[in-house]
């Protein structure tokens, strides 16, 4: 299946200590890029989602946000008694040593844990637990997203395939007309420079230098109109580039296992690019001169469309 780079994933977790929330932006690149934004209460998660996101993601500059908040069970204790001649005393006791410490305000009082809040519940391990499940949960949302905007590409794509298969069958059917008006003037110049080889007539040219002739010529008329073989391999990418994009898999057994997709596309649009460039040189038309311009810039456009896939 077609991916596309870009793409949101967002998810929530929550647990009686409070919540996780994990936020995945992804854009293009031509490698994984991880980018955290995470408080340094959860910092020990990191290694965890960066793992997590690696195994499932190849390509992408992917925003990493995670952000947290503890519930609001854990300020319902705040203001007992037992809980404030707790904090006092710990304040006296702080400020015998740090004569200009200042007293704790509303805020600190109201982020101050109860007596027993934070047992055994409320450790490292859970918070990396309730950070890993907002986290699959996102990734998960992100994949989905990545591939709906990846068929949406495809789709784009398939349609300017289709275009190029337009503007070739166009150049094969008018092929046979270029290569005879073509054989004109190749006959018309065979004339004029034997007439300049040999003003006063045929009989004077020996066989070899009208072979000799012949063959240049001849050489020269290969060398141009020959363009078979680049509509062939032409058309052969475009097949290559359909079953790519309709199935999100290769025909070619050569290329390596672990090259992205987006790699993939990137160097079968090099090759049509080369077959065009070729065409272009051999043009001995106006027509095939601006079908060439045609299709080059249709192989701009599928390429700047693979910039979006994984």
């Amino acid at each position: 299946m077609i991916h596309s780079m870009t793409a949101f994933g967002s998810a929530r977790s929550e647990f009686l200590l409070g919540s996780v929330s994990v936020e995945l932006k992804g854009v293009n690149s031509r490698y994984l890029d991880l980018a955290f934004r995470i408080p340094d209460e959860l910092r020990h998660a990191e290694t965890a989602i960066r793992e997590l996101l690696s195994s499932h993601l190849k390509r992408g500059k992917l925003e990493v946000r995670v952000s947290f908040a503890r519930s609001g069970s854990l300020q319902q204790h705040a203001f007992e008694d037992e809980q404030l001649t707790l904090i006092n005393e710990r304040y006296l006791a702080a400020k015998k040593i740090i004569p200009d410490l200042t007293a704790p305000g509303m805020s600190d009082l109201l982020h101050w844990p109860a007596p027993n809040e934070y047992d055994e519940d409320d450790s490292p391990a859970m918070w990396l637990n309730q950070c890993m499940q907002a986290s699959r949960s996102a990734l998960q949302e992100l994949i989905l997203a990545r591939a709906r905007e990846g068929q949406r590409l495809a789709s784009a794509m398939l349609e300017a395939a289709e275009e190029m298969k337009k503007v070739i069958a166009v150049i094969e059917q008018r092929l046979p007309e270029i290569l005879d008006e073509y054989r004109k003037k190749l006959a018309g110049k065979l004339t004029d420079s034997l007439k300049v080889a040999c003003p006063g007539g045929f009989e004077q040219i020996s066989g070899s230098e009208l072979s000799a002739r012949i063959a240049a010529e001849s050489s020269l008329f290969s060398l141009r109109i020959d363009v078979a073989e680049e509509l062939t391999r032409l058309a052969a990418h475009l097949q290559e580039l359909s079953v790519i994009l309709s199935t999100g898999k290769s025909e070619s057994k050569s290329a390596a296992k672990t090259l992205s997709l987006g790699k993939r596309l990137d160097f079968l649009f090099q090759e049509m690019n080369r077959e065009v460039n070729t065409l272009g040189s051999k043009s001995s038309s106006l027509e095939i001169t601006q079908s060439v311009i045609d299709l080059k810039l249709l192989i701009e456009q599928l390429r700047e469309q693979a910039q979006n896939i994984e």
